[in-house]
Formats: structure tokens, C-alpha cells, sequence
């Protein structure tokens, strides 16, 4: 392999936050099936049996997740969130995020017609990526790159399912109180790069009203809010009229 090659994967592995052992796993990965037909098959295989596997991988990890956090929902509407979050849009998304369309080995037709860029592409692609993952390294690095780039969209997918925005309570009810909209203050962050834990407290005047951890600064400003409500309405109980 050529030295520009070589370096150009590992530009990718960076990217993706996982180093493969077995590089051939990555290659078919990455292999369109337009790139083993012009060559007749002696370029490896294609990434059709890895995109079908990654498919399920990812459904996997989601569903485990929207179970965990959605444990009162009905099966009916997780399948639709879960549809919802793993479409070709969100999964061409996500290669985009790591230039994926930049690694493929496409055939000269698919590359003439934009296939680097085409969400179709990209998408079986990302999921042939997740599967080789997995056969590479295992259940925790799949699990590891699938919560990276899934858990924002679980997160707004919490915030819309649940329909409480502590947030904007909490500050109507500060504002009210105080005449001026609470502050927060991120606190802390730990945990390795692709598991941060962020700790966020929230202020209204000078007075700490709480504090809260979440996967991510919105996550953890919520839960922040969430406490500094339950405080701010111990310390100032409506008036029954």
C-alpha cells in the first residue's frame, strides 16, 4: 500500500475515533459496489453484506437506549422515533461529519455522477463503517462510536417526547421573582472525549438554585433548571388564592 494511502486512512480511523487491526475490514467498508464490478471482483468485496449487518447494529444500540429512557412509551412511537432517528438523511449526515465520501472506492461511472456526495452512498456507507467497527474491535467500540454520534439526536428527542422545558420555567418563574433571568455556570467537565459529562450549576441573582449533569451542555443546563424550579418554588411557594 502506498504510503499517501496508508496515511489517508488513518486521517479517517482519527476522524471516527477507532484504529482497525484489520485494515480489510475498513477497505470493504469503504468499497462501492459500482468499484468490484469495473474491476471484476479482484479489488475485494463490496460493502453490501457489511451495510446490511451495520443496520442492524445501529438499531440495536438505538432501540437499547429509547428503551432506557423512554420506559412508560409505547412500542408503537419508540419504532417511530427510532425510524425517525436512523433514516438515510440522518445516517448521510453523520458520514458527512467525518468526510466519509472522501475515503470510498467508487467505480468511474458513480464517481462522475457525484457518488462521493450522494446520501444514498453515504449512508450505506456509514452503516457498513459501524459493522466493521463492530467485527474489528467489538461490542464496546461500536457502542462507543453508535452513542457518540447518536446521543445529541436521543437528547433533543427526549426534550421534544417529554414536552418539559425546565428552562423556560425556570427563568418566567425567576424573572418573576427576581425581575432578571437566571445565569448558569458550567462547572465541570469529565470523562473521556467521546463520553463527556458536563456539570452545570444555575444561578438566579448571586443564589446557587441548582445543579445538574448531562451528556451534553443543554443536557445538563435542563437538569440545572430542573432543580433550580423544585428550589426556587420551595423558597417561594405559589399563593393560594
Amino acid at each position: 500500500m502506498k504510503r499517501e494511502e496508508d496515511n489517508l486512512y488513518c486521517d479517517l480511523e482519527a476522524a471516527v475515533g477507532y484504529r482497525f487491526r484489520n485494515r480489510e475490514l475498513l477497505f470493504e467498508a469503504l468499497t462501492h459496489k459500482s468499484f468490484v464490478n469495473e474491476t471484476d471482483g479482484r479489488q475485494g468485496k463490496d460493502n453490501q453484506r457489511l451495510e446490511f449487518f451495520g443496520d442492524a447494529v445501529i438499531g440495536f444500540f438505538v432501540s437499547a437506549e429509547l428503551m432506557e429512557r423512554f420506559p412508560a412509551v409505547a412500542e408503537g412511537k419508540l419504532s417511530k422515533i427510532r425510524a425517525a432517528l436512523v433514516d438515510e438523511e440522518t445516517l448521510a449526515g453523520l458520514a458527512r461529519r467525518v468526510m466519509l465520501g472522501r475515503y470510498l472506492r467508487l467505480g468511474r461511472g458513480e464517481e462522475k455522477t457525484g457518488g462521493r456526495d450522494k446520501q444514498s452512498v453515504l449512508a450505506d456507507a456509514y452503516e457498513a463503517l459501524v459493522a466493521a467497527v463492530y467485527l474489528d474491535g467489538g461490542l464496546p467500540a461500536a457502542e462507543s462510536m453508535v452513542a457518540r454520534d447518536f446521543r445529541p439526536l436521543l437528547d433533543e428527542s427526549t426534550e421534544r417526547l417529554s414536552g418539559k422545558d425546565y428552562k423556560t420555567q425556570f427563568q418566567e418563574l425567576a424573572q418573576e421573582l427576581s425581575g432578571f433571568p437566571p445565569r448558569y455556570l458550567l462547572e465541570e467537565t469529565s470523562g473521556p472525549p467521546h463520553e463527556r459529562l458536563f456539570t452545570v450549576a444555575a444561578f438566579v441573582s448571586d443564589a446557587c438554585m441548582g445543579k445538574g449533569a448531562g451528556r451534553s451542555k443543554k443536557e445538563a443546563e435542563q437538569a440545572a433548571a430542573r432543580e433550580g424550579l423544585v428550589n426556587l418554588r420551595i423558597v417561594h411557594p405559589p399563593q393560594v388564592s
